[in-house]
């Protein structure tokens, strides 16, 4: 490399001389630099996202390559958070991707101590037919003043905050229909 090539590579020299006078672009770029490339910049895809810990709902940009997340972070469009995550919101990826994460049903017989694989659609028709159970053992169609209140006190629901609004009224659209008085969200209480 001679002096001249050697000069020429340093960033001042680049300013100087050359169509970046602030050093703000291609002045202040060095070969290492060059050579990053952004952990987002190879994803098939970004999917906007909302972050599932609590209520705030934090926007998220989801990065995806062939069919797997590989990335998440706050999306900057987001009226609510402006690209900010807490670390909870920040370790999302690990709710896909982590070694933790349970891919099928798993079920605990009563006074049972381990726990068994299940099929989805057994443990599904395992909740309709306790729900129906319950709402038809727990069945009022009056009250103890003789006032009819057609209701179920057989099972409740409790929501959790990291539900929102949208989820939160088909939830309380669907336990009203089945008869149940007893609904509530964790965020209220």
């Amino acid at each position: 490399m001679g002096v001249r090539t050697w000069i020429g590579s340093w960033p001042v020299y680049r300013q100087f001389t050359g169509d970046d006078p602030l050093g703000r672009g291609a002045a202040a770029k060095s070969a290492g630099t060059e050579r990053i490339r952004a952990r987002v910049s190879e994803a098939d895809r970004v999917v906007k996202s909302v972050c599932p810990y609590c209520a705030v709902g934090c926007g998220q940009d989801v990065y995806v390559k062939d069919g797997k997340v590989t990335h998440v972070e706050g999306d900057p469009d987001s009226p609510v958070s402006r690209g900010r995550l807490c670390p909870k919101g920040s370790a999302t990826l690990q709710l896909t991707t982590g070694s933790a994460r349970e891919h099928r049903v798993l079920y605990r017989r009563p006074y049972g101590t381990e726990w068994e694989p299940l099929e989805l659609d057994t443990a599904m028709e395992m909740i309709a037919d306790r729900v129906i159970d319950a709402r038809r053992r727990g069945w009022q169609w009056e009250s103890e003043d003789g006032l009819r209140v057609r209701r179920t006190l057989g099972f409740a629901s409790l929501g959790g905050a990291t539900l929102d609004n949208e989820e939160n009224y088909l939830i309380k659209k669907l336990f009203t229909a089945l008869g149940a008085v007893q609904i509530e969200n964790q965020a209220r209480i």
